[in-house]
């Protein structure tokens, strides 16, 4: 088997769920589903989906760098959205980050998180 590297997080619900911020195998790089966490463990921008999702990106992209990856590597995103109408804010903040990138892309609506304040939950996959 290829090397596997994990990059770990430190919210709460990681040791209960059991899983890593980032995984890398070979030269793909997938972010684990990435909630707008503040540094002090607390929903980042309660009701705010544009700050979240700017949020979650920032997440990502340290996760995508600790895997030796960048945002230009991202081939696909997946946006989950506690309310599918905030698709313009949460789009907004995703061409910040991916509008050279261009990656293929999803945003759909859920119908919660683990915590009610969260607006926003997003993924990625990078290829180097």
């Amino acid at each position: 088997m290829t090397e596997r590297t994990l990059i770990p997080t430190d919210v709460v619900w990681a040791d209960t769920v059991g899983y890593s911020r980032a995984v890398r195998v070979g030269n793909t790089v997938y972010v684990s589903g990435t909630a707008p966490v503040a540094d002090d463990g607390s929903v980042a921008f309660p009701g705010d989906a544009y700050l979240q999702a700017r949020r979650c990106f920032e997440i990502i992209v340290e996760a995508l760098r600790a895997a030796g990856a960048g945002p230009e590597h991202v081939v696909r995103t997946r946006m989950f959205a506690a309310d599918a109408g905030d698709w313009e804010p949460i789009g907004r903040a995703h061409g910040e980050f991916f509008r050279d990138v261009r990656p293929a892309t999803t945003l759909v609506g859920a119908s919660g998180f683990v915590d009610p304040d969260i607006r926003v939950e997003i993924e990625a996959t990078a290829v180097l």
